[in-house]
C-alpha cells in the first residue's frame, strides 16, 4: 500500500543553478520568467542577455523586474528586461493569428495569416509551429473539430454538420473522423450510439479507479472520491453508448490495473502494457508515446519531453496533451514534473502523483530519467 510523505525524493533542485544554467545558455525561452541581476555592475537582464556573461558569484536571481529595482538595482539598457522580449512579441503575433483562424469562416492562406500579423510566410509558419507544436494548417482543422463537436448532436444530419463547421470536403473529414472524435462521426453524434463499454470501478491504494474498455483496447483509466463522480463523467462522454458487463478479457485487462497499482514499476512489472484504445491528434499521440518511454522510478520535464518529440519549444502545448491524457498509469503523465523538481499539476490530483512518485522511487535499482 501507499504511504504519504511530506515530499517526492529527489525532485528538491536547486533553482539558482537551474537558473543560471539558462543565463549561460542565454536561453529566450525563460525571458519573463526571472531576472538576473550583477552586483558588479548594479544592472539587472532578462535571461537571454546578449551581454558578456558575468561570474557567477556576481549574480543573484529575482522572480520579477520590480524586485530587483527594489533591491537597487536599475534595467540593462541592452536587453531591456523591463519591455517585452523578442519571443513575447513572436508569442503575442501567433496569438493573434489563432484568434483569426478562430474567427474566420473559411481557412485564410498562410500568405494571408503572415501578412495580417506582419511576418513573412516562411517565418510565420516556422515559428507558428514552434509557438503551438502544430501547423497553422492543423490549428484551423483543431478548430474545425472543436466547432463540429459543439454542433454536432443538435444537426439535421453529420453532413449538415460537417459543413456547417467549415469543412470544404465531406469525405476528407470521413478520412480522419475516428480518430479526431474517438468514434465515427455518426456515433458521437449519436452520443457513442452502438458503441460498447465494459467498465467497472473499484478500491485501491489510490482511492476508487474506473477502468472502461472498448472492443479495441482500456479507453479510460481514471482516479475519482466516489463511485458517483467516475460513472458520471464516463457516461457523459458516452451517453448513448450500450454498457456491458465484464467478460473474461476485460476483467483480466482490469486486475493488471489493479496489481499494477498495488506496486506499480515494480522490477516483475515496470510499465503497464495493455491494448489501448485512445484516440487524439497526431501531435497528442507523439506526446503520450514519449510518455510511456519514461521508465518507471525517473522523471522527466515538460521542456525534455518537448525536445524529445523535437518541437523544443511547443512546452504549453505538451502541458496541454499532457493534461489530456485519459489513461492514467498506462501513460505515466505523472512522470513530468516542472523544470524546477516541483510536481505541477495532476487531473486526478496532486496527492496522487506524489503517491505514485514515491512509490515507484522507492523501489530499488532506479534509473534516473532527464531532469
Amino acid at each position: 500500500m501507499f504511504m504519504p510523505k511530506d515530499h517526492v525524493a529527489g525532485t528538491a533542485v536547486d533553482h539558482d543553478a537551474e537558473r543560471w544554467d539558462a543565463v549561460q545558455r542565454k536561453d529566450a525561452n525563460r525571458d519573463g520568467d526571472f531576472v538576473f541581476a550583477v552586483r558588479s555592475t548594479g544592472v539587472y537582464c532578462r535571461p537571454s542577455c546578449a551581454a558578456r556573461q558575468p561570474l557567477r558569484r556576481n549574480v543573484e536571481f529575482f522572480e520579477a523586474p520590480a524586485a530587483a529595482r527594489a533591491a537597487g538595482y536599475r534595467a540593462c539598457k541592452r536587453c531591456d528586461p523591463d519591455g517585452s522580449s523578442t519571443r513575447e512579441k513572436q508569442v503575442q503575433a501567433i496569438l493573434a493569428a489563432c484568434r483569426l483562424i478562430e474567427q474566420a469562416e473559411e481557412r485564410m492562406s498562410l500568405a494571408t495569416l503572415a501578412r495580417k500579423v506582419g511576418l513573412s510566410a516562411y517565418h510565420f509558419h516556422r515559428l507558428f509551429k514552434d509557438v503551438t507544436g502544430v501547423t497553422p494548417r492543423d490549428y484551423h482543422r483543431a478548430r474545425q473539430i472543436a466547432r463540429l463537436n459543439d454542433t454536432l448532436k443538435d444537426s439535421p444530419s453529420v453532413t449538415a454538420a460537417i459543413y456547417d463547421a467549415g469543412f470544404n470536403s465531406a469525405g476528407r473529414f470521413y478520412d480522419h473522423a475516428d480518430a479526431l472524435l474517438g468514434m465515427t462521426a455518426s456515433s458521437y453524434r449519436r452520443g457513442g450510439a452502438g458503441e460498447e463499454v465494459r467498465y467497472a470501478v473499484q478500491t485501491c491504494a489510490l482511492g476508487l479507479v474506473l477502468v472502461a474498455a472498448t472492443g479495441r483496447g482500456v479507453c479510460t483509466i481514471e482516479f475519482g472520491d466516489t463511485v458517483a463522480e467516475l460513472t458520471a463523467r464516463l457516461h457523459e462522454r458516452f451517453p448513448k453508448a450500450q454498457f456491458r458487463p465484464a467478460d473474461a478479457e476485460f476483467s483480466a485487462w482490469l486486475q493488471r490495473v489493479l496489481d499494477y497499482l498495488q506496486a506499480p514499476g515494480s522490477p516483475s512489472s515496470p510499465q503497464l502494457d495493455l491494448p489501448l484504445d485512445v484516440r487524439g491528434t497526431a501531435f497528442q499521440q507523439q506526446v503520450w508515446k514519449a510518455l510511456r518511454e519514461i521508465p518507471a522510478g525517473s522523471t522527466s520535464t515538460y521542456t525534455a519531453v518537448a525536445e524529445k518529440i523535437g518541437r523544443p519549444s511547443a512546452v504549453r502545448a505538451v502541458a496541454q496533451a499532457i493534461a489530456s491524457n485519459p489513461v492514467a498509469v498506462a501513460v505515466p503523465c505523472h512522470r513530468v514534473l516542472r523544470s524546477d523538481g516541483s510536481l505541477s499539476g495532476y487531473r486526478w490530483g496532486v496527492e496522487r502523483k506524489e503517491q505514485l512518485l514515491v512509490h515507484e522511487q522507492a523501489r530499488p535499482a532506479r534509473s534516473k530519467g532527464p531532469r
